[in-house]
């Protein structure tokens, strides 16, 4: 991940092309670094072709000359004047050996290793310049294929971006600028030849000076002579000449530019904790339990499933920014991890096709193929239509309108006063959202909940799932059962819990069936009405992670819809209309696209957002039966459903949506997901679980390690663990539950340090490393009893892996 240092000045330098001078303008820098007496650092990742002409070996020649030290350095060496990752084939093709090249993670690993290496050489009081050269232009192949920007996208690095001279340089040097700007790296200068013919920096200075970035143009060096000698000499010439004239364009005034972007950057980011408290009012958050500038966490930039953030470093050799794992997925948004470039050229292009239109009674592809695509993916069998809204509150406002016009119509209500009275049927726990309607569709009193707050309905209180000293255990709350305490039934296996329809004849059953008729019939007497029922399927986010028994679930909608289903159309809803919120859960997060398969009952409403655009934009979608569209026709406006936001089914939220669903699609596709519903998959032909014999048919699996989560059960500071797809829940065994308890902040509080651990019997020790291998602590959040984490559906396992031993550790350390 990023380093910064007090005492290293660092930057990447890319090219806007082969041939623009990259070696020579970087030559040019070293030395002026070295002649004002700083230690320097040059290295160079990948070089192809013969040593003599290789880019480090020129450094040497053209710097030994200088009072001060530089240090020239390349990783990965290949002979082939070629690109690299046709130099490393044919390495290969030539070699009595069997190689491979090396992957994107160990390439950035070894830079990083090194940036650190010398980092801790920089004892000289002066501060150390060290500079990463790559090779060839920015789209450049790397040695496994990828293209250099995103393979050096991890590192973060300060960049220098040489521009191109020749004749069509102005557009390859802006062109590569706008590549390294869609992926977030700063480009802290432009530097180029001044080249009297073409002229390029004429153009290039004011048309960057817009974009807040200086450009220097610097002289061209002479031109190659034939004698080796006398090129050296002349070379030589030029070097001390460049730098040691001064002046706007001199590589003089380049070193101050970017010696001063350097403390800039260590001053804004040591000022944000103190300027946030002054000026921000965060969500979710006691502002009086802040105890100072140290429990702000500062984010610099973030990749993959790590942030990179400041933290004040204990010696000037120490960066000041360290990873930090994302264990929340940023509010459960993150499907891809950060930064996906996919995601960002496609917010791109469609900000450039369209920027925002309005949408009523219009139409542009990336929403017409974005609801069509959800229309037959999660909502396939039942959905027809795609509302477009902001968010998952907003959209389940619209989904709420929805049901209760659908219900208020059937009966008539219409203009009555009782129709504005309708309550909803959901479960204790729930939680659709923060505005107004979303959560008047929960139950009252709730940490959630404000002044306006109008609860309207029954909330039943749900069996849930868990695991516990090892064991899947279903608690029954006493109500189902009519006991005087809860009742905890083992079961065989997750498999065996959510294999719903195998369950639907049992006991339990009949029990929950009884218990939600009683329910209904005494709601009935009561005179209230209902005229939805809401459900977050499998489990219920933001009240607690509370997995919930999909059994109950299950007979809950199948109640519901015997009420009147002998009255109704073939074809429309029963009873009431049965909404999903499958904001959080949906779209892969709990391992399957939706829930409706899992629980063998399909919605007539549901809601999709969060995951929807892989957590870069925020964007919903409402999905509606045919019956439930048809309310709202007739020649009339007032009946249509008269609610809309400005940027509903905005452009590019649609076309990032477009392309996450189609990432998320391929990880479904190609086996990405296969170890870890190995490790879950019941035993082959075991009958007794009813569960599917291959990994390719498990219903319930788990990115989460089964031996880890078995083994968290356990400890004595436990009370429940619970995982599905990317989601692991752990609550905490404290005096005090609930939202308001600090017990699951307080267990875990040594994840914000950074260290790392084994679980078990010790099979997984040493420190856990983000990807340039930094230890890393973890960003988590906690609901009262309850801490819980959760992983992008591409994270990579060595990274789960080392998350499993950080919480392991941490709860072993906490529990002495």
């Amino acid at each position: 991940m990023s380093s910064l240092f007090r005492n290293l000045r660092l930057h990447q330098i890319f090219g806007a092309n082969t041939d623009v001078g990259k070696t020579i303008l970087t030559t040019a820098l070293v030395r002026a670094s070295a002649a004002r007496g700083h230690d320097v650092f040059y290295l160079k990742p990948v070089s192809t072709g013969s040593m003599s002409e290789a880019d480090d070996g020129h450094i040497q020649r053209y710097t030994a000359s200088v009072k001060s030290a530089v240090h020239t350095d390349c990783l990965y060496r290949f002979t082939e004047p070629v690109s690299p990752h046709l130099a490393v084939k044919l390495d290969q093709k030539n070699a009595s050996h069997v190689s491979t090249a090396p992957a994107d993670g160990t390439v950035v690993n070894a830079i990083a290793e090194h940036i650190r290496t010398c980092a801790s050489r920089s004892i000289s009081p002066a501060m150390a310049h060290m500079y990463v050269e790559t090779a060839g232009g920015v789209h450049s192949p790397s040695l496994s294929g990828t293209t250099q920007l995103d393979l050096y996208r991890p590192l973060f690095l300060p960049t220098i971006l040489v521009g191109d001279s020749k004749l069509g340089g102005i557009s390859s040097t802006i062109s590569s600028y706008e590549s390294l700007h869609m992926r977030g790296f700063i480009v802290d200068a432009v530097l180029l030849f001044r080249e009297d013919y073409y002229r390029n920096w004429e153009y290039l200075k004011p048309y960057f000076a817009e974009r807040g970035i200086s450009v220097f143009a610097v002289d061209k060096p002479p031109d190659v002579h034939a004698d080796p000698a006398e090129n050296f000499a002349l070379t030589n010439k030029y070097y001390e000449s460049v730098t040691s004239v001064e002046g706007a364009d001199s590589i003089s005034s380049v070193l101050d530019h970017l010696d001063a972007g350097h403390a800039t950057r260590l001053t804004e980011l040591k000022s944000m904790p103190r300027r946030a408290l002054d000026s921000i009012w965060w969500p979710f958050v006691q502002h009086d339990l802040i105890a100072g500038e140290k429990d702000v966490n500062v984010i610099d930039s973030a990749h993959g499933d790590f942030f990179s953030i400041h933290k004040p470093a204990s010696t000037p050799q120490a960066s000041t920014l360290q990873p930090q794992f994302d264990g929340s997925a940023s509010w459960w948004t993150q499907a891809l991890g950060h930064a996906h470039p996919a995601l960002a050229l496609a917010a791109a292009h469609a900000a450039g096709r369209y920027g925002h239109v309005m949408f009523p009674q219009a139409v542009h592809a990336p929403a017409l193929d974005l609801a069509e695509r959800l229309v037959r993916g999660p909502g396939a069998g039942w959905a027809q239509y795609a509302f477009f809204s902001d968010n998952g509150s907003t959209g389940m406002e619209v989904a709420l309108k929805m049901a209760l016009r659908a219900y208020a119509a059937r009966h008539g209500l219409r203009g009555d006063r009782e129709a504005r009275r309708l309550g909803v049927l959901g479960l204790k726990g729930s939680y659709h959202g923060d505005t107004l309607g979303a959560m008047d569709a929960c139950e009252d009193g709730g940490v959630y909940s404000c002044e306006w707050h109008d609860a309207r309905g029954v909330w039943l209180a749900p069996p849930t799932i868990g695991v516990r000293d090892g064991a899947v255990c279903i608690t029954v709350p006493k109500p189902i059962l009519g006991a005087e305490a809860d009742e905890v039934v083992r079961a065989d296996s997750l498999a065996r819990v959510y294999d719903v329809d195998a369950r639907l004849e049992t006991p339990l059953a009949q029990a929950y069936a009884a218990h939600i008729t009683r329910v209904l019939r005494d709601v009935e007497r009561q005179g209230t009405r209902l005229g939805a029922l809401v459900l977050e399927p499998l489990v219920m986010g933001a009240g607690g992670m509370i997995f919930v028994d999909p059994l109950f679930q299950r007979v809950l909608i199948d109640v519901v819809r015997a009420v009147d289903s002998s009255s109704s159309t073939p074809g429309s809803w029963y009873g009431m209309p049965v909404i999903f919120d499958e904001v959080f859960a949906g779209l892969y997060r709990l391992g399957v696209q939706s829930a409706a398969p899992l629980l063998g009952a399909s919605p007539d409403i549901a809601v999709y957002a969060k995951i929807l655009t892989g957590g870069l934009l925020p964007l919903s979608a409402t999905l509606a039966s045919r019956p439930i569209y048809e309310v709202f026709l007739s020649d009339s406006k007032a009946d249509a459903l008269l609610h809309g936001h400005s940027y509903s089914a905005h452009a590019v939220g649609c076309a990032v949506a477009n392309e996450a669903l189609d990432q998320i699609e391929r990880l479904a596709k190609d086996g990405k997901w296969g170890a870890a519903k190995a490790r879950w998959a019941p035993p082959a032909g075991n009958e007794a679980t009813g569960a599917a014999a291959t990994v390719e048919d498990a219903r319930v699996w788990s990115l989460w390690d089964p031996a880890f989560v078995k083994a968290l059960s356990k400890d004595s500071a436990i009370a429940e663990v619970m995982t599905l797809g990317t989601v692991l829940a752990v609550k905490v065994k404290a005096a005090e539950g609930g939202y308001v308890s600090h017990s699951a902040q307080n267990l875990m509080k040594g994840l914000a340090d950074v260290g790392g651990g084994a679980y078990e019997n010790g099979d997984r020790s040493g420190l856990s490393t983000a990807p340039g291998g930094a230890p890393f602590s973890v960003h988590f959040r906690t609901l009262g009893d309850v801490v819980y984490f959760m992983l992008s559906l591409n994270t990579e396992e060595s990274v789960i892996r080392d998350v499993e031993d950080r919480i392991w550790q941490t709860v072993q350390n906490s529990s002495r």
